[in-house]
């Protein structure tokens, strides 16, 4: 008897210390309060670089505005990083991971099909998650609780084909990654609008490849035998470099195009010449700064960025990782509470002047964005070519 009942009070400690240990905690270990913010986003697997610039427009906004004011005490503003991995099933356990830290709003993910398989996790736990790239649909339709602040795919997709066939593109081949969401949403808006602009028969080729894929010849032999004005091939950065080198040392000669993903030094360096003249549509650029904030931010950024021994070219993820930053301590500003649900009750009419421009949400939680930057490689970097805008 002593043993069952020995055995009941290790097990209701070990339940309290659990509960403890989840629990929010308000003050921090000098006394202070402090308010927590998720960042969900993938440090590792196929899309870690891009996350991991991402993460990097987090902190420094963290650096910069490090606390918040909720009914006249000053927070301390914690971020709570967890690593997705690029992975759907590894992004419903970090989503977990960050619902029980107690951390009162989300910020990420880089990588659509990760924040759609943790956007329902959020919302169960009533807590408003936001996101800066991820620009399929699917993300926040249909979810109360997921916002973003970047551009979405329909709209990237449609300013790709438009830029495409105002450089005469009659015909285009499009390459996308199979169960890739962010990969194969892009490649169909462009499908949808090129089509309406050139014509039915105007996409001669249409190629997937699997995840982890780095062979291309097999596609690409089919796509040079189609003879395209254009190929769009929208990938992860650790894809872009293979597909663009396999294809011009196939003797595939038409411009290579894809969307914001391929705004990565990397894919410049492990591309190398191959990597001259492809062509990008993206959310930002740090040569032409749309207010004061965006203007601090390209000088700021860029100190942050050496310290921190990174390329000190901004990627325009930081950007909109910064951006989503911004709109978080607004809404927990405005909301003048830390509870979550007004949180994310207060987003909804959150706006602000951030690096990327103003952004305010429409009804499904999404920015209300109508440009996006085209942007080239020259003489091994990044240069901007046009602005687009779609009424």
């Amino acid at each position: 008897m002593k043993r069952k009942v020995l055995a009941i009070v290790l097990c209701l400690c070990l339940t309290t210390a659990m509960l403890t240990a989840c629990g929010t905690k308000t003050t921090s270990t000098d006394g202070g309060k402090v308010i927590k913010i998720g960042v969900f986003e993938p440090q590792t697997g196929e899309n870690g670089g891009g996350g991991f610039q991402e993460v990097l427009g987090m902190r420094y906004a963290n650096k910069v505005y490090p606390t918040v004011e909720i009914n006249g005490d000053t927070y301390q503003i914690e971020l709570v990083e967890v690593d997705n991995k690029s992975d759907k099933t590894e992004a419903v356990s970090a989503a977990q991971s960050l619902i029980s830290s107690g951390v009162k709003v989300v910020l990420g993910s880089y990588g659509s099909g990760v924040s759609i398989a943790a956007g329902d996790f959020f919302a169960d736990a009533n807590i408003p998650a936001i996101g800066a790239s991820c620009t399929n649909p699917q993300v926040t339709l249909g979810n109360d609780f997921y916002f973003r602040v970047c551009f979405l795919d329909p709209f990237q997709g449609t300013v790709m084909a438009n830029y495409a066939f105002q450089e005469n593109a009659k015909t285009a081949a499009v390459i996308t990654q199979l169960g890739d969401d962010y990969s194969s949403g892009l490649g169909n808006y462009f499908v949808e609008a090129f089509t309406k602009l050139a014509g039915e028969g105007s996409i001669v080729s249409e190629e997937q490849f699997q995840t982890n894929q780095t062979d291309f010849k097999a596609i690409l032999t089919n796509v040079k035998a189609a003879n395209p004005d254009v190929l769009f091939a929208p990938s992860s950065i650790a894809t872009a470099p293979l597909i663009i080198q396999q294809a011009r040392e196939l003797g595939i000669t038409c411009p290579i195009m894809a969307g914001d993903t391929w705004e990565n030094s990397t894919i410049i360096e492990n591309a190398g010449e191959f990597a001259e003249g492809i062509v990008l549509s993206t959310f930002f650029d740090e040569a032409d700064p749309a207010n004061d904030e965006a203007a601090s931010f390209v000088t700021g950024f860029k100190t942050y960025l050496k310290e921190n021994k990174q390329s000190e070219i901004i990627p325009a993820v930081s950007a909109l990782g910064y951006d989503a930053y911004l709109c978080a301590i607004e809404a927990i500003k405005q909301a003048n509470s830390t509870d979550s649900k007004e949180i994310r009750d207060a987003l909804v009419n959150v706006q602000i002047d951030g690096v990327t421009g103003a952004i305010s949400f429409d009804e499904n939680g999404d920015a209300k964005k109508d440009m996006a930057f085209i942007k080239t490689v020259k003489d091994g970097a990044f240069e901007f070519l046009k602005t687009v805008t779609v009424e």
